[in-house]
């Protein structure tokens, strides 16, 4: 514009606004009048028309009824932005004056008329703001105003920001003339979308509830469809603008909507409860923050008079949103609101009956998400999954919803809230969870809402979890990018600084938290926050405090499943320790922590799947306070160290009976022996009674038998019950056959009680099947008790058969007269598969002549798995042609898979002509042979 004509234009607007505030200052400003009674009853206003674009604004009111059944009426209804209250500007009604906004006064401008008179509502105009009562009974009306309007017109604004190339690009974007356009062009659009319009809550309704729709910038205009479908096709990017896309999605699905609703009729998003169009709008602004509420009214399914929400200007805001809570939930729940905060806390017990696993958007429809649940091994929460499945419709959202959030069921209310774990409390995602069911009515598929049975009807442990809860529809500063890692570490009074708490308080909201999170099993955050609140507690008071012992059960519980053994051990005892005082040895909650501390024992040991049954019955019968059976009890005094048997010990006297089976099978434990038996000894007299005759000869073989622990034991015995302990024949031969610590055991018998060691022919028999420790105990007791050892053939059989030369030499020392080397002894030396050849020497060198090699004799050789080559050529060294070959030698010799072969050639090659190889022998070799491999190779059957 010519800076000269721009010049003169501003001075004529001066100058008319001087006119006009002298002509305002003249008038009187207009006064309402009741409208009749009814609820049908509205104003409308008459804009008169003027060829004078800058004359001022001039109109009627007049009063009006919305008769049913009549369809749509011959009015507009405006929607708009009321823009600063502050800036104002006067509009003449009646020839008295009214002041609306610079917002509302620029829609007027462009909405009038050159010739024709233009009937609209306009809520700032047709309804008295300064009367409370009325604007809330208009505002019940507010879905049938808009609904039964011609058209809805949209006023975004004045053109500016090139509005009207945006606008232009949407619509030839429509009309599929272009969908390509210039980075400005599409700044223009986004510039356009970011009006204050699309934020404001009162426009879904006003637009949820029209049939035609028109979009005004400045003195361009789009149809409503149009404008939707434009928008589609440009395929912008939100990316520089989070939150945009979904905020215009919800206002265009709307508009989009219009042309689809009947004519007559009023036609709203009414299928919707009220729950979830809060959960999808509470974040849009509004000026004053009970329309927040009141302007979802009227496309609500919710009838707001049974629960106080009909509109209502007088009613504080902190009791409006309370009362929106009970509704929402139910009155059972603790609400605390502020008037100038739109937050509320709420305190509900409850429970966690699934996690969210999948999220993905309804490609279809705007307003609906598909959610998948993964719930909960529980009755209540598979009840829920039988009744709706896992995959679950929802309303879209203003809060996005994100695997890991939480389902709730809160005490008493009849539908499940989503939430998500922040530090020490939880935020609500969507309060109240309704899902959509399709249905067919007549001619037309339909939805119906259907919600969960109350939980009134809940059993007890059900509820045991204490939800803190914060619903805020307050913009977060926090960018969206970083606001995952922001919601898991802020605190609840930094959410609310008027939610002042002590520390303890703070500690308790962690416990709490960390008990849903357990339940949730999510073991490492609620580890997290149950380390951090146990120093939340000082004095003795609070340490004692039923969630500070509850959470750290649930932290021992976690300590067991990460297997941090000792960390769990420590917190139990801890629990267990102050229960007992605070609580009593028999209170239930005692008995719990007692039976997680047994459980974490039976963890830690390696137990198969049937002594892990047995032991997880134990563990139950502990929590129930019922008596422990007696092969439990043997059970865990055989396998587990004294930790475990000091634990039921401490239980209820009836309930643990110690028997001899219990004692011996702690003498007999082999890792633990002597910590479970002197825990056994040092209750005598106590809790638990051990009669003398309880140590009876069973439990000292127990002891002496035992392999890792038995000196340990047998020490601890002798010490302890002195001559009472009997040192009887099977005593040691049990001693005599323990493979891991027999020679310290039987040192220890000879030390301490020598003249009571019988050495026997079964004792040497036992040592001699030894295989662990057998040398060191029957060389102890030649050396010890040499002459007290009974020599029969028997015995020196077993020696001779089971042990070195070293062992056989140090029994010819000793009792070499009472030694008679027969057949039966030789034939042990020469199948002594390990040590044959030394101790068939040793007989060689000290008896001579008297070593008798016979068929016997020379079959053991030949059969000797290991040394048969070896014996079998000292034989033939020793005793020449003395060495009978006969055809049983020949058939142990090629029955012997270990050294057969080499015993074999040595006899073919030594005495071949001896050696009778029958075709009935081969093929019985063969036959026996179970891998049909040829025993008889060329060697064997070389001619002699």
């Amino acid at each position: 514009m010519d800076p000269v004509w721009a010049a003169l234009y501003l001075c004529i607007f001066i100058a008319s606004a001087a006119l006009l505030y002298n002509h305002v200052a003249k008038r009187t400003p207009y006064r309402y009048s009741s409208l009749p009674p009814g609820n049908d009853n509205i104003r409308l206003l008459r804009l008169i028309p003027n060829e004078d674009e800058t004359a001022a604004i001039k109109c009627q009111l007049f009063n009006y009824s919305l008769e049913p059944g009549r369809g749509t009426h011959l009015y507009e209804a405006l929607s708009y932005v009321w823009g600063n209250p502050n800036e104002t500007v006067p509009i003449f009604i009646n020839e008295h004056v009214l002041l609306v906004t610079a917002s509302l006064h620029a829609a007027l401008l462009h909405l009038r008329d050159r010739s024709f008179e233009r009937i609209i509502w306009v809520d700032a105009i047709c309804i008295n703001q300064a009367d409370n009562e009325e604007k809330g009974y208009q505002i019940q009306s507010m879905g049938k105003i808009y609904g039964q309007a011609t058209r809805v017109i949209v006023w975004l604004g004045k053109a500016e920001d090139d509005s009207d190339q945006a606008l232009e690009a949407i619509r030839s974007a429509a009309e599929a003339e272009s969908t390509n356009v210039s980075n400005n062009t599409q700044k223009a659009v986004l510039a356009l979308l970011q009006r204050s319009w699309f934020e404001r809550t009162w426009v879904l309704q006003e637009i949820a509830s029209a049939r035609r729709v028109l979009i005004m910038c400045g003195p361009a205009e789009i149809n409503g469809y149009a404008f939707c479908s434009g928008l589609n096709r440009l395929k912008l990017s939100y990316r520089a603008y989070p939150g945009l896309q979904g905020l215009i999605r919800s206002v265009t699905y709307l508009i989009r909507g219009a042309i689809f609703r009947p004519k007559y009729g009023v036609s709203s998003a009414g299928g919707v409860s009220l729950g979830e169009l809060i959960d999808m709008y509470h974040t849009r602004e509004a000026t004053i923050r009970h329309d927040k509420v009141y302007a979802l009214l009227g496309m609500s399914s919710d009838d707001p008079s049974t629960a106080g929400l009909a509109p209502n200007y007088n009613v504080p805001w902190r009791k409006l949103l309370q009362q929106l809570v009970e509704f929402l939930l139910c009155k059972q729940v603790f609400v605390e609101t502020w008037d100038e905060r739109e937050i509320a806390m709420i305190k509900s017990k409850g429970c966690v009956i699934g996690q969210v696993s999948m999220v993905k958007s309804d490609s279809a429809r705007y307003d609906r998400q598909q959610v998948n649940i993964s719930f909960k091994n529980t009755p209540r929460s598979l009840e829920c999954q039988r009744k709706w499945g896992a995959e679950w419709s929802l309303q879209a959202s203003a809060k996005s919803i994100r695997q890991g959030d939480l389902v709730c069921l809160l005490q008493g209310a009849s539908k499940p809230t989503i939430i998500r774990a922040c530090k020490d409390h939880f935020a609500v995602i969507m309060i109240a969870v309704t899902l959509q069911r399709g249905a067919r009515t007549g001619s037309r598929y339909v939805e119906r809402q259907e919600s969960l049975a109350s939980m009134k009807s809940f059993p007890q442990a059900s509820t045991r979890l204490h939800f803190l809860l914060v619903w805020s529809w307050e913009k977060s500063a926090v960018n969206l990018r970083d606001r995952a890692g922001y919601e898991t570490s802020i605190e609840v009074d930094t959410v609310v600084p008027e939610y002042s708490r002590t520390a303890s308080d703070k500690a308790t909201r962690l416990y709490d938290v960390a008990l849903v999170l357990e339940d949730s099993e999510e073991y490492e955050e609620a580890r997290r926050r149950l380390q951090e609140a146990t120093g939340g507690y000082n004095g003795t008071s609070t340490k004692e405090h039923p969630h500070k012992l509850a959470g750290m059960d649930i932290l021992g519980l976690i300590y067991k499943r990460n297997k941090q053994w000792e960390e769990a051990k420590n917190v139990f005892l801890q629990v267990i320790q102050t229960r007992k005082r605070v609580q009593g040895h028999d209170h239930p909650d005692t008995l719990s922590s007692i039976a997680n501390l047994a459980s974490t024992y039976v963890d830690q040991g390696s137990l198969g799947a049937r002594e892990l049954d047995m032991m997880q019955d134990l563990v139950n019968r502990v929590r129930d306070n019922v008596r422990v059976t007696e092969e439990e009890v043997v059970r865990v005094a055989g396998s587990f160290g004294n930790e475990m048997l000091t634990l039921l010990l401490g239980l209820k006297r009836d309930n643990v009976h110690v028997t001899e089976k219990v004692v011996k099978a702690a003498a007999g434990n082999w890792r633990n022996g002597k910590g479970v038996m002197t825990l056994l000894l040092d209750r005598r007299g106590n809790d638990v009674q051990i009669t003398e005759e309880a140590i009876t000869e069973e439990v000292v073989k127990a002891a002496a038998g035992n392999r890792e622990s038995g000196k340990g034991v047998m020490t601890l015995l002798l010490d302890r019950k002195g001559n009472n302990v009997q040192i009887t024949e099977e005593v040691v031969k049990a001693a005599a056959g323990n493979e891991g610590n027999g020679k310290g055991v039987m040192t220890l018998l000879l030390d301490r009680r020598g003249n009571n060691v019988q050495i026997t022919e079964e004792v040497v028999h036992a040592a001699a099947g030894n295989e662990g420790n057998g040398k060191g105990v029957i060389t102890l007791l030649l050396d010890r008790k040499g002459n007290n050892v009974q020599i029969t053939e028997e015995t020196v059989v077993q020696i001779t058969k089971s042990f070195d030369k070293e062992v056989m030499t140090l029994l010819l020392d000793r009792r070499g007269d009472d030694v008679q080397v027969t057949e039966e002894v030789v034939k042990a030396a020469a199948g002594n598969q390990e040590n044959g050849i030394g101790v068939m020497t040793l007989l060689f060198d000290r008896g001579g002549n008297d070593v008798q090699i016979t068929e016997e004799v020379v079959k053991e050789a030949a059969g000797n798995w290991w040394n048969g080559k070896e014996v079998m050529t000292l034989l033939l060294d020793r005793g020449g042609n003395d060495v009978q070959i006969t055809e049983e030698v020949v058939k142990a010799a090629t029955g012997n898979r270990g050294s057969g072969k080499g015993v074999m050639t040595l006899l073919l090659d030594r005495r071949g002509n001896d050696v009778q190889i029958t075709k009935e022998r081969i093929m019985e070799s063969r036959s026996e042979d179970r891998e049909g491999r040829d025993l008889f190779p060329e060697w064997a059957l070389r001619p002699c």
